[in-house]
């Protein structure tokens, strides 16, 4: 019997950066509005949720503001109610921002990280930053490591393994594209292969991958200057389907978040 798929999407919205909403879905298209508002930090902001389920909680990693040193973890028991879970400090003295932490568990090791785009000036110049968790609670976290090769400005990088490579999707700061690159290590080096607007996705931010019931992946795209949320398909991270809008009110409404696929 085939295992039924959830996909559960969490977002901060135009009209709030401090409210998180959470919708779930089975195909990863139609979404529907579990709760929302969700979950309000005690202080400060909740921009660019990254979500996962770990052991029989959900952990969502979030920017707590637009200059801090530090990035915030909240937790849930059943996507409904949300507490403060902890907060990391980024522990660097030249950082000025600390924006979109993405979790990635990595294959090789099962160990979960956030990576997380810091700048050493207000609001840039940027590149992404690796912390690893110290502790099964996801409490204690590592100092940052430079992800080696993408810079020398970019912001939101989320990442993915693929057939034995590690895989980078990140926002060109500069060109305000979301760009590729490859390494075939955790850290890097990492090497550009696709450049430019490669996938005709526009002038994009905050890119979020899962992978589709029938295997394919799914990015998803936050359409910042337009108002709109679109989403493109592909089998090899590399040739893309031409971006189209998330349905159901969603486009327009969500910004920067991340899906999760749950068995």
């Amino acid at each position: 019997m085939r295992s039924r798929v959830r996909y559960v999407f969490t977002a901060f919205t135009n009209d709030s950066e401090s409210n998180m909403y959470v919708y779930e879905s089975a195909d990863a298209t139609t979404f529907t509005l579990l709760h929302g508002p969700a979950y309000e930090p005690p202080t400060g902001l909740v921009r660019d949720p990254s979500v996962i389920r770990h052991g029989d909680r959900w952990i969502v990693a979030h920017t707590t503001g637009w200059e801090t040193g530090d990035f915030a973890l909240a937790v849930s028991d059943d996507l409904a109610e949300w507490r403060h879970h902890t907060t990391v400090e980024v522990g660097a003295g030249w950082v000025r921002n600390t924006w979109a932490p993405e979790f990635f568990r990595d294959p090789a090791t099962g160990r979960w990280h956030v990576v997380v785009s810091l700048s050493t000036d207000s609001y840039g110049p940027f590149r992404p930053h690796l912390f690893t968790a110290e502790d099964a609670e996801l409490t204690r976290w590592s100092g940052p490591v430079e992800l080696a090769g993408i810079g020398p400005n970019h912001i939101d990088t989320f990442l993915v393994h693929h057939a034995g490579e590690y895989h980078a999707f990140a926002k060109n700061e500069t060109d305000k594209v979301v760009e590729h690159a490859v390494a075939p290590a955790l850290t890097g080096p990492y090497r550009f292969v696709d450049t430019g607007d490669f996938a005709g996705w526009g002038r994009v931010e905050g890119p979020a991958l899962t992978v589709l019931p029938d295997g394919r992946y799914r990015i998803y795209l936050d359409g910042y200057t337009t108002s709109r949320y679109v989403y493109s398909d592909s089998a090899d991270l590399r040739t893309w389907t031409p971006p189209r809008e998330l349905p159901g009110g969603l486009s327009g409404f969500v910004r920067h978040g991340s899906v999760f696929r749950e068995e």
